[in-house]
């Protein structure tokens, strides 16, 4: 078996896309996933399979929750080894005191298109960002919410992208490590 992390884009937001994490979890038991765990109502969900095909098994799981609940969210599957790697390449340790500030952005595929230079142009003076394969790393010390960068990311990247920030990524790893 095989742990796997899933990181939801845009469930549960705004009251847009419902997916209750109890509901998710019995649709993920009905494609026989196994030892499903979920860390808040954000969609990050860490669970077992003998699937070892990633792209087809976060197919599979978009395609039963349209069956379920008539929408298809994007669905972005990480291995343990790779949660571990985007963890430990983190650019900003100074920033892990305050975890709410530093956002991890993983992204479906490496970026072949990059404009980083809208990012840079309208990054505010205290963030930082940098960009490490199919993680993009933002620390953000005045907050997301106002961060205009935060706003920019997927589209100055050209793929898609869900957020965690660093406490987030941290309980979802101790969940995927049990």
């Amino acid at each position: 078996m095989k742990t796997y992390i899933a990181l939801f884009k845009s469930i549960n937001v705004g009251g847009r896309n419902r997916l209750p994490m109890r509901e998710l979890v019995e649709v993920l038991e009905g494609l026989k996933l196994k030892n499903i765990e979920t860390y808040i109502q954000s969609g990050n969900i860490v669970f077992q399979s003998e699937d070892m095909n990633a792209p087809e098994l976060s197919e599979r799981i978009g395609a039963a929750i349209n069956k379920s609940h008539g929408f298809t969210p994007q669905v972005l599957l990480l291995e343990l080894d790779e949660l571990e790697r985007a963890i430990a390449s983190n650019p900003y340790p100074e920033a892990e005191s305050e975890p709410k500030s530093l956002h991890l952005y993983f992204l479906a595929s490496e970026p072949k298109d990059v404009d980083l230079k809208t990012l840079e142009s309208i990054r505010s003076d205290s963030e930082q960002f940098t960009l490490k394969g199919e993680v993009f790393y933002l620390h953000a010390p005045d907050g997301i919410g106002r961060s205009k960068l935060a706003a920019r990311v997927e589209k100055a990247l050209g793929v898609t992208v869900t957020a965690r920030n660093w406490r987030s990524v941290n309980r979802i790893l101790a969940m995927a490590k049990r």
